[in-house]
This record gives structure tokens, sequence and C-alpha cells, in this order.
């Protein structure tokens, strides 16, 4: 019981306490699910970050689900799930209320502006670790770097570029494979 407690509020704090969606999550994720609770490893929540880019739902979402699964099963899927979103419930369920009343403060829309700022900092540190810890070849970096050009380039949807990196670095990797069996 305790496990799942300590899930629903591990999730629930990083539910609350970060603003930007599943990338700007990524440094207390680090922090609470990778070194203080040890969860997960940092190539776990990568893998899970990739899975999450490709199935339906939110990133956030989907790594709080398979890291509470991960320790606990289904129901601590739900669990962290449950955590991961019920902050968000909450400061919905009160800004509806407030919101036609405040929105048109100038204090308000300034401090949104603030708020906006420090999300693409924290998710510009998220990147950052992301590139360190998935570029780690030759192979992967021409990976990153044509996976980059066509998102940025194209209007390819996020979720066929994964899977075509995905392919790219498999069946790159079997070649290699193959390649230094042969010599």
């Amino acid at each position: 019981m305790k496990k799942l407690w300590d899930l629903f509020i591990t999730w629930f704090k990083m539910g609350a306490f970060t603003f930007g969606g599943g990338y700007a999550m990524l440094p207390m994720i680090q922090k609470e699910v990778i070194e203080k609770h040890h969860w997960a490893t940092e190539d776990d929540i990568m893998d899970y970050y990739a899975i999450g880019q490709v199935t339906p739902g939110i990133i956030a979402v989907n790594t709080a689900t398979f890291v509470g699964y991960d320790v606990a099963g289904v129901i601590g899927g739900i669990v962290a799930t449950l955590g991961v979103i019920a902050p968000s419930l909450i400061i919905i369920s009160i800004i509806a209320g407030l919101i036609t009343n405040f929105s048109e403060l100038e204090i308000v829309q300034h401090a949104l502006k603030g708020i906006q700022v420090a999300v693409c900092v924290l998710m510009f540190h998220a990147i950052l670790n992301l590139f360190k810890k998935g570029v780690k070849s030759i192979l992967t970096f021409f990976i990153f770097l044509f996976s980059f050009l066509l998102a940025y380039f194209t209007s390819i949807p996020t979720m066929i570029l994964v899977i075509l990196a995905g392919v790219v670095g498999y069946v790159l990797t079997i070649l290699n494979k193959k390649e230094g069996t042969s010599s």
C-alpha cells in the first residue's frame, strides 16, 4: 500500500508543479523516479518517452502509466496515472470557475508570459539531456539529424518519424552486426 501511495504522491507532485507537458517534466522525473525512488533507469525513461510518442495520449500520462505498471503492475499504472492527472483536473476545475473574472487582468497575462519562458527553459534542458543520452554514436547522430530535418522541414506526423527512426536504427544495427561477424 505504501508503494502505491508513493507512486500517487510522486506523480501528483510532478503533475502539479510541471508546466509545459511531458518534456518539461523530465528534470522532475530524473530526480524523483530515477534518483530518489529508483523505479526506472534513464534508458527506461527514454524508452517510455519514445513509446509515448507513438501511442495515443499525453506523454506525461503514458510515462506515469509505464512507470507505475513496472513498479506495481496494473494497479500501479492506474494509481500513477491518476496521480499525474489529478492536479490538472483540480486546477482546471478551479480556473474554469475563475477565468472569466481574472483573464483580462494585466498581472495575470504577464505572469503567464513569464511561465511560458520558464517552460521553454525546462524543455530546452530536457531536450539537451535527451540528446546526450540518446545520441551515442555516428549512427544515432545521423538518425537524429535526419529526423530533425524531416520534422522541421516537412509536415510528416511525429508518430511516423519515430517509427521510421526506430526502423532505420534497427536495420542499421542489424547490418552493422552482420558486417562485424563476417570480417
